[in-house]
């Protein structure tokens, strides 16, 4: 999916400066974590950007993500690292309903991503709604999600965040891929396992 960066970055800085003011002490800045599974001392790295609004990304991570799980991430022969895209809003609440419990990332985010069809239609405040019932089918607390959904620090730092990588990485569109450093784009699975391959043997 190809977006306009630059007018998806202003909707997204109005949004996220709309969740500042309602949060009446001065914004801090919070340390976001790297998402990542497989096997940190793999001698490849496969980063993969991605929006959780982004039809793309869910048809991906529906399909050629569970084989590559299956077959190179479960088996330990490479490490995963999933860095969010931020086009809309919702893909900001998304993440912060995702990283809310980072020990359920990965299955939160597979809940979201199936269900992209479904949560992300409606007016905010029904999309919003659509979010939390996934956070409650894995075993999020009403508590938790109030925390983590008006959590403007974590939104603010979380969208420099998206911006910098962004920047230093050359994205432009979604999903994308840096393996080894090496940007691609959307592929099917058999040219990911031949690339994987060429650089595991390396």
């Amino acid at each position: 999916m190809i977006r306009n960066f630059a007018k998806s970055a202003a909707k997204i800085l109005s949004a996220v400066a709309i969740m500042a003011l309602a949060n009446v002490a001065q914004a801090q800045e919070v340390e976001i974590t790297e998402i990542q599974i497989g096997n940190p001392e793999s001698s490849v790295t496969v980063t993969e950007y991605a929006s959780f609004t982004c039809p793309h990304c869910a048809n991906f991570h529906n399909n050629q993500y569970q084989e590559l799980k299956a077959n190179y991430i479960d088996t330990g022969k490479i490490n995963f690292v999933y860095r969010e895209v931020f086009f809309d809003r919702y893909g900001l609440w998304a993440s912060m309903v995702a990283r809310c419990d980072e020990s359920k990332y990965f299955g939160i985010s597979d809940l979201i991503y199936n269900g992209q069809s479904t949560w992300a239609k409606g007016t905010p405040a029904e999309i919003a709604d659509n979010l939390r019932k996934i956070g409650r089918v894995a075993g999020l607390s009403e508590d938790q999600l109030d925390a983590c959904l008006t959590d403007a620090d974590k939104a603010q730092s979380l969208f420099a965040w998206f911006k910098t990588n962004a920047e230093v990485d050359d994205i432009s569109s979604t999903p994308t891929f840096m393996i080894n450093g090496e940007q691609y784009s959307n592929m099917d699975y058999s040219e990911f396992v031949t690339i994987l391959d060429e650089k595991l043997a390396e």
